[in-house]
């Protein structure tokens, strides 16, 4: 009898802490939603840029309203390894989404990271640049190895063409980007666009802030919307 309840108590404690540990990675797991539909906060940006429209992240220069270097609307909080889902829709110019991030001028909303671009035009879109660092890192179709000391291997795996079929000019699309270790993923309307494993030393980054961009250069407008982050726990 006395061997038993040993037994049965020894059971609780393993079940109540699996139970715990369950609920621990549960919770670092649940989806953050990155803005509010509503207004900018948690977002710090050029107040003459962006704005807020009909449940959308707007960012928006006009012959009246230019800028004279990329400009970013920063969300602080840092994150490393997760799944970041989002709808966009741009009209003239050249945006992105900075991950991994950091930022290089806190007056003038300077940035330089990582970055899931998107463009009205036809080549760029899902492409992974570097923000104030190695440049381009991936064209579309591309799958990328990054080595030690920076020597790349590329394989194609799709044509910058097939990519841009798949995408709505001026129209609503959705952009995942999944970052887990040093393996970075694009995808555009579910068709993915870049595959790098970044392991550059010194110039990987494993963790930094996010922050979304509006391009110097022609007018332009840019929409988001639907920003959703969910950790991937390890």
């Amino acid at each position: 009898m006395y061997k038993k309840l040993i037994y049965l108590s020894l059971a609780v404690v393993m079940a109540a802490c699996q139970s715990s540990t369950k609920n621990t990675s549960s919770d670092q797991g649940e989806s953050i939603s990155l803005f509010n539909g509503k207004n900018l906060d948690g977002w710090r940006g050029d107040s003459r840029i962006w704005s807020v429209e009909d449940g959308s992240l707007v960012g928006q220069t006009t012959d009246e309203n230019q800028i004279d270097h990329n400009t970013f609307l920063i969300y602080e909080k840092p994150f490393s390894d997760f799944e970041l889902t989002f709808q966009y829709k741009i009209i003239g110019g050249n945006s992105g989404v900075q991950y991994r991030a950091k930022v290089l001028d806190e007056s003038e909303f300077v940035v330089g990271g990582y970055q899931g671009d998107m463009e009205a035009g036809t080549n760029y879109s899902g492409i992974l640049y570097e923000e104030k660092g190695r440049g381009i890192l991936a064209k579309r179709g591309e799958k990328v190895i990054i080595g030690a000391e920076g020597e790349k291997t590329v394989e194609q795996f799709s044509t910058s063409e097939a990519i841009q079929a798949k995408i709505n000019m001026e129209q609503w699309n959705s952009y995942r980007i999944v970052a887990n270790g040093e393996h970075l993923q694009h995808f555009i309307n579910d068709t993915n666009t870049i595959d790098v494993t970044d392991k550059e030393v010194g110039k990987r980054a494993s963790s930094g802030i996010f922050a979304l961009q509006v391009h110097k250069g022609p007018n332009m407008k840019v929409y988001y919307k639907d920003i959703v982050l969910k950790p991937i726990v390890k």
